[in-house]
């Protein structure tokens, strides 16, 4: 069973920012903690003999059957950031009949891969509009398709900084809250550099954004100052095998308690880094994944509406 430790408090209003405001000013550039994700391997496994929740986004081993049979529709689509080049996103919709709120879903370091697409694809079955932005596409010169080597993906991640990330990532949610479908409001999920990505996205503050999810990422103590721009609940979801992040929750927590910002998290027990994309073939990742989904999608309901 995981271990909650809990910091409850009422979150500072939303500021009243036009988004255009919000994309021409600088953000403040938040730095992960040093080589942050860098052991994080791309765990991408063979498909041949797994089962696995499909109530829970799917493993890298089984990702390509799970996309290949949803009956969702799925696009790619072009989206513009101010002062930069478009970016290429990946838009899932859910099957439902009124609008829905929209979800963010930030990659790790490899861009844009199969096992992102499935991730969104599951948070569209679970009712909400998800994006996928590939957040290498400028620094590629396209859209990627599936996992980057490790070490050229860690060249192009580096220079996607954090004030970068979060212009694409606001441009990516104004994106789909301009959608017909959509409700006017979006929150953030992402892993690895893309959890670390998330904890940026909440400290720019962009406008429309209403909560964020953390999978297995940090902040550098230099970060912690800045937790006083959060706006948003956060949700931490981590593996206890995992202390080269864990061992920054602390200092957060108690950073986000001393300045009344609402934040919680989970510790799974003996799941590691990466566990939701590492589920195959690992029974304690498995387990994890079974309850930081769920909870991830309840997080998303309370605070961006069904």
């Amino acid at each position: 069973m995981p271990r909650h430790l809990l910091s409850f408090a009422a979150g500072l209003a939303c500021a009243a920012l036009g988004a255009a405001a919000f994309l021409s000013r600088p953000v403040a550039s938040v730095a992960a903690p040093s080589d942050e994700h860098a052991e994080h391997s791309a765990h991408t496994g063979a498909a041949s003999g797994l089962v696995q929740d499909t109530t829970i986004p799917a493993g890298a081993g089984t990702v390509a059957a799970r996309l290949a049979a949803s009956p969702r529709h799925a696009e790619w689509v072009k989206i513009a950031v101010p002062g930069m080049d478009s970016i290429m996103a990946w838009v899932v919709y859910p099957e439902r009949r009124d609008n829905a709120p929209v979800v963010v879903v930030i990659h790790e370091i490899f861009g844009l891969s199969s096992w992102v697409r499935g991730v969104a694809d599951q948070a569209a079955a679970d009712g909400f509009i998800a994006i996928a932005p590939d957040l290498l596409s400028i620094e590629r010169g396209g859209a990627t398709s599936d996992s980057l080597p490790t070490d050229s993906a860690r060249a192009l991640i580096q220079r996607v900084t954090p004030d970068k990330m979060s212009a694409m990532v606001a441009a990516t949610g104004q994106y789909g809250m301009s959608l017909p479908a959509a409700k006017k409001v979006y929150g953030v999920v992402g892993y690895c550099w893309g959890g670390t990505a998330s904890w940026n996205h909440a400290i720019a503050a962009a406008p429309g954004l209403g909560a964020a999810v953390v999978y297995y990422g940090g902040l550098a103590a230099n970060a912690l100052p800045r937790l006083a721009s959060v706006k948003v609940p956060v949700l931490g979801l981590y593996g206890q095998n995992d202390q080269r992040v864990n061992a920054t929750i602390p200092a957060i927590d108690s950073t986000m308690k001393a300045l009344g910002k609402p934040y919680r998290y989970s510790i799974y027990d003996g799941a590691g880094h990466g566990f939701l994309r590492a589920q195959d073939g690992n029974e304690a990742n498995a387990a994890a994944a079974k309850q930081a989904w769920p909870a991830t999608v309840a997080f998303f309901k309370q605070h961006l509406g069904r």
